[in-house]
């Protein structure tokens, strides 16, 4: 079966952001991921892991301006200084608290700037952020996002993900493969899995449409689960997704696939 972790930043967001931790536990959860943990003291984040037993399996670097729009500083010629200061700010929370992987948002490509221009400037910033973490046994990954959600945002799909990979040339640049963001993108959310898996490093879910919890949409996710354990994959999967009412009540999808996984034991057993 795979393993889930809590997106804290989506997921129990009716209470104070550290009060999310205790919840993810009591909801069954080991693992929990957010988009940022700039805002707040690293003791206290570490704490709020100790305590509840979970592990952080992720957090996106510096992102810009959140509140204001942006959506990444990657592919900006102009703020290569920030984005290496962040660099630097990501791995000091990371070996914190633990995080071995950090994903970068590319961001929105400014009108009128040339492919070639945005496409270099991101290159450059990854090969010298995968090589910092890489100096801290961090991984570094990358993220296609639909350009319904974030319109303009630079990298979109796997294949171009897959193909900066080889031109930034580092053994530590992986792909976040969220599923949601495929699902609106492309589809063929398994065969493009296993077609680019070595790549893979995490993988999120939200259902479509609506971006909410599994079951709610068009996508089949036992199939999904399903698959990804077939394949192999035994990283965690981060529930990214809006719950349609509260997150405790939008939870049965959880407690159904940990009992179809115990259907399946029980089977072979036998």
């Amino acid at each position: 079966m795979p393993k889930f972790a809590a997106n804290l930043t989506m997921l129990f967001n009716e209470v104070p952001f550290l009060d999310r931790f205790a919840l993810a536990a009591k909801a069954g959860f080991t693992a929990v991921e957010y988009l940022f943990p700039y805002d707040f003291d690293a003791k206290a984040l570490k704490a709020a892991l100790e305590v509840n037993g979970l592990s952080q399996v992720l957090h996106n670097l510096p992102a810009g301006d959140w509140a204001a729009g942006e959506r990444g500083i990657a592919v900006l010629p102009d703020r290569i200084d920030e984005f290496r200061r962040g660099v630097a700010l990501a791995i000091d929370y990371a070996t914190a608290l633990g995080c071995t992987q950090i994903n970068c948002l590319s961001g929105i490509a400014p009108a009128g700037m040339s492919d070639d221009v945005l496409r270099a400037t991101f290159v450059a910033n990854l090969r010298l952020a995968a090589d910092e973490l890489g100096k801290h046994g961090i991984r570094l990954l990358i993220e296609p996002i639909n350009r319904f959600d974030i319109p303009g945002f630079y990298l979109n799909t796997v294949e171009q993900a897959a193909s900066i990979i080889a031109e930034v040339g580092s053994d530590n640049l992986f792909i976040q493969y969220d599923l949601y963001h495929q699902q609106r993108t492309e589809g063929e959310l398994i065969g493009t899995f296993k077609k680019y898996q070595p790549q893979i490093a995490h993988v999120q879910l939200a259902d479509n449409p609506g971006r909410n919890e599994p079951g709610t949409g068009e996508i089949n996710y036992p199939f999904v689960f399903e698959a990804l354990d077939a394949a192999g994959y035994d990283g965690f999967i981060g529930c990214e997704y809006k719950p349609r009412t509260t997150t405790s009540e939008g939870l049965g999808w959880l407690a159904a696939a940990k009992s179809a996984h115990s259907a399946d034991i029980i089977k072979i057993r036998s």
